[in-house]
């Protein structure tokens, strides 16, 4: 029983820090930037469309990170977050290298270690996956939110970064444009 209770305290402390994080890029709380402050830092990091990529970032960190405390759909909320912190290691914290002092990737690998721990032993007694009888754990499940947060990943990233050039292109080539 002591598992049960330790996995439920790891999934509301998680899940948790992952509302909030979505809530300081949609709502500005917890001294976040808000919409407007997200969408300029996707514009910066080239992932265009800024606004509605500064959207699904911050919905998917509030919404995960809830459905990641209520134990509801754990791989599809560990798949989605880790999307999130693996696009903000690329974009944003490797560069500075592992310490997060420094900037670096080290509370977002923590996150992801975090997040793959609980989808391979599955939220448990105390969630909504018990009470509906649908729990899916094991390593499969693990490795399958891995890739599927890489994939997605690796497609925002890839993608907002041709939009990114696009724009720049189109701009250059009509002499009405606003200079950026």
């Amino acid at each position: 029983m002591h598992m049960h209770i330790a996995r439920l305290i790891l999934r509301i402390v998680v899940g948790g820090l992952f509302i909030g994080h979505g809530m300081q890029k949609l709502a500005g709380w917890f001294d976040g930037p808000g919409l407007d402050g997200t969408e300029k830092m996707m514009e910066n990091l080239e992932l265009e469309p800024a606004r509605r990529n500064a959207i699904a970032a911050g919905a998917t960190e509030a919404v995960g990170g809830a459905m990641l405390v209520a134990g509801a759909a754990t791989p599809v909320a560990a798949a989605g977050l880790i999307g999130t912190m693996l696009t903000a290691i690329r974009t944003v914290h490797f560069k500075n290298g592992i310490w997060n002092s420094n900037g670096g990737w080290e509370f977002n690998a923590v996150m992801i270690a975090s997040l793959l721990a609980l989808t391979e032993t599955g939220p448990r007694r105390a969630s909504l996956d018990a009470a509906r009888g649908r729990s899916r754990s094991g390593a499969g499940r693990a490795i399958g939110a891995l890739a599927a947060g890489a994939a997605a990943s690796t497609a925002i990233v890839e993608l907002g970064r041709r939009a990114a050039r696009a724009k720049r292109l189109t701009a250059s080539e009509d002499p009405d444009s606003p200079a950026m």
